[in-house]
Formats: structure tokens, C-alpha cells, sequence
């Protein structure tokens, strides 16, 4: 991946995980990005990543 496609992703992370944050527990970040990233390179659609990354967060909450 290029620079400027990775910035790209995370700056769409950013804006899923910035509608994810008021109402989500208390979790890291990092978690939710770094599924949300995988599931997109995996080719999910940007709703399936979120729901993906929220499953992941949660399961590995603190």
C-alpha cells in the first residue's frame, strides 16, 4: 500500500471511528483501527468494516 492510499484509509477510519466513539465503552482505539484497516483491505465494505471493528473492540475490551 502507498502512502497516500494509507493515509487515505486512515482518515476514513477517523470517520467511522468518530461516529463509533460517543457511545462506545471505554476501549483503545488502536484496537478499533487496526480491525477496521484489516477488514478493509480484506475488502468489506466500510459499514461491514465498522461492524467488524466494533465486534473485534468489544471482544478484546479491557
Amino acid at each position: 500500500m502507498d502512502v497516500t492510499t494509507l493515509a487515505a484509509l486512515l482518515r476514513e477510519t477517523e470517520s467511522h471511528h468518530g461516529e463509533y466513539e460517543p457511545t462506545a465503552p471505554a476501549h483503545d482505539w488502536s484496537d478499533w483501527y487496526a480491525a477496521y484497516i484489516v477488514a478493509r483491505q480484506d475488502g468489506d465494505t466500510s459499514d461491514d468494516a465498522v461492524a467488524r471493528a466494533t465486534r473485534h473492540t468489544e471482544a478484546v475490551r479491557r
